[in-house]
């Protein structure tokens, strides 16, 4: 299919060439046997050309280009030459604006210079440049309008395929931020809890006024651990987002509490950190002062917070512990530097955790400021409207200025010298108001009505001068082409309005208008035709050009309607396959959520509420016990999260599916009523490498599982240590989000991958040397 449409028009433009060089049927004959020749070669490389204006537009063009040249000097008046106008418009679509006008600059100039050669420096040259050139930006603005809206449909696909991506791991993302907050909210409590009574258990004999202070210390941490653990329970609906309300008080609270554990812990901190910075900030301290706590007792820690350059730097260091930490090994889950890694990444930042050269430990973190980050950027959206119509609309409108003129000017060539300056002073003003006419069409995607409006008035200055300078009959003519501005006006407010219950009006009041301008023009000098016209000539003159335009304008309108609705429907599909996807993710979070809330309950909360319980009755041994039963309860919740739970859709991951697996899944679909054909596997798959093996699965995983009800097949073939997928009857998977997942899966494979409209799907991976043995596939959480 791919194929037919590269070739299908270039082999049409051939044969309609061919037909005129047949003899007989061009009226001033064909050329002779060298002149045929060059046509014939021309037509060749024309067609030739054409045939790669998908895959090389520029090349394409530079081909167009000379094959135009020699078949306009080999038959100047029959050879029609139109590749380089489709070329053009390919380079368009397919290449940056600056490529496009440089090739629009140079197939304008090599037009000009083929025509001054060709018809010599006469006055005829100037119309034919300025036709030349008004076709050529149009064919330009016409091609660029086609690239704007193929580069809006691959953000969708994009933003789509993103979507799709955030609901297949919005289940992982969510366990590992509520494995984070719970890390936060009890592993400090508990922990300062277990160092504490330990501390006075060893310090019974000599200190037993610490006995006392650990047991008030234990329960109203193990009090604050609970109202923690259970507002923590009570938010598990909550999706995250950050909270913008001052830190700095949270953050210099959180200090202190860990000077009242009776470490010296000096701390400077700005006075307005708010955002998600802030939260990053929050939960980074308390992590490394916890780890301070567990790993260097009685160490005195500072915390640094500085700005600087729109970054937050931020520096926790404790001093060499004075004394070893009895049992701190077995207090932590072996998560913390990874754990503030992961949330400093979450908000843009870094992070750095290591010795100091005296001994302690240091952590660094570079994070966004939030602050600068909520500075107002109003002008965005201005830029994108204005690098929306940087050409196209500029385009169109040059092209409805020029095309006019140039027809004004091509008929007037044939106008004897006197005649044409006696009347050259009405021809520019008939210039300059066919330009005034146009120029309105520069802002027809951002004001379609205004527009409109505008077009209708400007068409009146005309009828005007008609009367008022007055412009003799025979130059008032020209006016008429403006039409070609109404026709122009009608399609913006159709394609760019409100939909046909709000823009029906446009056709019948264009028709009215433009009828009236015409016979104001026609009637202005009271002759029609080189007739004496009275009213009632006047009406029925009206009556008869409203009979032939408003077809025309109907006809505009509904084309315009048509691809309205086309960019509805697709950006409602779009909308609604993104919203789709999020909600589908927040499901599968919302699920996670209450399955930590039901552990919670079960497991951490009942272990906290008898440390409260042991500590009210003056258990210190019980005490920790029961602190370092919640440590370990909370770190067996953290493992079962890190891993996904056990069984369900938060169970034990899987190892990674291989091409092996492709069978089974094959007979899953069949199972299920659709008829799916697997060929060459067990050759094909043999000795492939583990990560190719995933590849593979993923991929015919991905292009049957887009949507197609029919019936497909799946070919692979191993050749000269490639691997090529073929997969048809998957309609749904050559496009959209879909062929946008599957061209990052390929890519990450080092593959390729072609879609071609029929619904086959061709993809080419690196197969390693033949029989190479294939390794385990690790478990990975984004399989």
């Amino acid at each position: 299919m791919e194929t037919i449409r590269n070739w299908l028009l270039p082999l049409l433009l051939a044969a309609g060439q061919g037909v005129l060089l047949w003899p007989g049927v061009y009226p001033d004959g064909t050329p002779g046997p060298l002149a045929l020749a060059a046509v014939v070669c021309a037509l060749a490389v024309e067609t030739a050309a054409l045939g790669r204006r998908r895959t090389a537009p520029v090349r394409s063009l530079a081909g167009t280009l000379a094959a135009g040249v020699l078949g306009g000097f080999a038959w100047p008046d029959g050879y029609v030459g139109l590749g380089s106008l489709i070329a053009l418009y390919s380079v368009a679509v397919r290449c940056p604006v600056p490529v496009m006008v440089r090739a629009l600059a140079a197939v304008v100039s090599v037009d000009w210079v083929a025509a001054a050669v060709i018809d010599g420096l006469r006055a005829p040259l100037l119309s034919t440049m300025a036709i030349s050139l008004g076709t050529y930006v149009l064919c330009a603005g016409l091609g660029e309008a086609r690239r704007q809206w193929l580069a809006g449909r691959l953000t969708a696909a994009r933003r789509l395929a993103g979507a799709e991506q955030a609901r297949r791991l919005a289940g992982d993302q969510e366990r590992r931020r509520l494995a984070r907050e719970l890390h936060d909210v009890s592993a400090h409590h508990l922990t300062s809890v277990v160092v504490t009574v330990d501390a006075a258990l060893r310090l019974r004999d000599d200190r037993p006024e610490l006995t006392a202070e650990a047991l008030a210390f234990a329960e109203r941490t193990g009090t604050e651990t609970l109202t923690a653990l259970q507002r923590l329970v009570g938010l598990l609906r909550d999706t995250g987002r950050p909270d913008h309300r001052p830190m700095s008080g949270r953050i210099e609270e959180l200090v202190a509490g860990f000077g009242r554990l009776g470490r010296p812990v000096t701390a400077r901190v700005p006075d307005d950190l708010a955002g998600p910075a802030a939260e990053a900030v929050h939960g980074i301290v308390r992590e490394a002062l916890t780890n301070a706590l567990r790993y260097a007792p009685g160490a005195a820690a500072r915390v640094d917070v500085r700005r600087a350059d729109g970054l937050l730097e931020l520096t926790v260091e404790n001093a060499p512990p004075r004394a070893a930490a009895p049992g701190a090994g077995g207090l932590g889950a072996g998560h913390g530097v990874a754990g503030m890694r992961e949330r400093a990444a979450s908000v843009g930042g870094e992070l750095t955790a290591g010795p100091t050269p005296e001994g302690g430990w240091r952590v660094r973190a570079t994070l966004p400021d939030a602050a600068a980050a909520r500075r107002p950027k109003d002008t965005g959206w201005r830029r994108d409207v204005l690098r929306e119509q940087r050409f196209a609309d500029p385009a169109l409108m040059l092209a409805a200025m020029l095309l006019p003129v140039a027809c004004v000017a091509a008929v007037v060539e044939d106008w004897p010298g006197a005649a044409r300056r006696a009347v050259l002073p009405e021809l520019l003003l008939v210039c300059g108001l066919l330009a005034l006419h146009a120029l309105p069409l520069l802002w027809r995607r951002r004001a379609p009505w205004a527009v409109f409006g505008a077009v209708l008035a400007t068409a009146w200055p005309g009828p005007v001068a008609v009367v008022v300078v007055p412009l003799p009959s025979h130059v008032a003519q020209f006016l008429v082409a403006g039409t070609l501005v109404e026709t122009l006006a009608v399609y913006a407010v159709a394609a760019y309005g409100r939909g046909a219950g709000h823009t029906w009006p446009a056709p019948a009041v264009t028709t009215l208008g433009a009828a009236g301008a015409l016979t104001a023009i026609a009637c202005a000098d009271g002759m029609v035709a080189g007739e004496p016209a009275g009213p009632a000539d006047a009406v029925l003159l009206s009556f008869l050009l409203s009979v032939v335009l408003a077809p025309v304008f109907t006809a505009v309108w509904g084309a315009g309607l048509l691809v309205r609705r086309r960019r509805v429907r697709a950006v409602a599909y779009d909308d609604f396959a993104f919203a789709s996807s999020m909600w589908q993710a927040d499901r599968a979070a919302e699920a996670e959520r209450q399955r930590l809330a039901a552990t919670l309950r079960e497991a951490v909360l009942s272990h906290t509420r008898a440390l409260v319980g042991a500590a009210r009755r003056g258990e210190l041994a019980e005490v920790a016990d029961t602190a370092r039963a919640a440590l370990a309860a909370m770190r067996e919740m953290l493992r079962g999260l890190a891993d996904g739970g056990d069984g369900g859709p938060g169970g034990p991951l899987a190892p990674s599916p291989s091409a092996a697996d492709l069978d089974a899944l094959c007979r899953a679909l069949r199972s299920a009523g659709r008829e799916v054909r697997l060929r060459g596997l067990p050759e094909a798959a043999r000795g492939l490498p583990s990560s190719t093996q995933v590849s593979v699965y993923r991929i015919v995983e991905a292009a049957l599982g887009a949507g197609d009800p029919g019936p497909a097949r799946v070919t692979l073939r191993r050749r000269r240590g490639t691997l090529r997928i073929t997969v048809t009857g998957v309609r749904l998977a050559v496009a959209g989000p879909v062929a946008e997942r599957l061209r990052v899966q390929v890519a990450a494979g080092e593959g390729r991958m072609v879609c071609e409209p029929a619904g086959r799907l061709r993809v080419s991976l690196p197969a390693g040397a033949p029989g190479a043995p294939v390794q385990e596939v690790s478990p990975s959480p984004y399989a």
